[in-house]
């Protein structure tokens, strides 16, 4: 009483070939076909859409290779005269 036989699938078959006919089932499942290849499509659009919108690598703040050195700058000699103001 729970599961149908290959008969009873056999009758719902026909009667839906009836009510339907070909064409309509035909054309009924080339709909859905072109609606899961549009899906398809979308999904890996976004994907690539979301992989370009990701943030850039950004290196981590400190020196991965020690600590860092600040090297002193060294200015410029500044030349003076010894002039007399005048």
């Amino acid at each position: 009483m729970g599961s149908f036989s290959i008969w009873h699938w056999m009758i719902v078959l026909v009667v839906v070939l009836l009510l339907f006919g070909s064409g309509k089932i035909s054309g009924l499942m080339g709909d859905f076909a072109k609606g899961i290849k549009s899906f398809k499509k979308n999904m890996a659009d976004d994907d690539t859409a979301d992989a370009s919108m990701a943030d850039p690598v950004v290196p981590p703040a400190g020196n991965l290779q020690g600590p860092a050195t600040v090297q002193p700058t060294q200015a410029a000699p500044q030349h003076t005269t010894n002039r007399p103001a005048a």
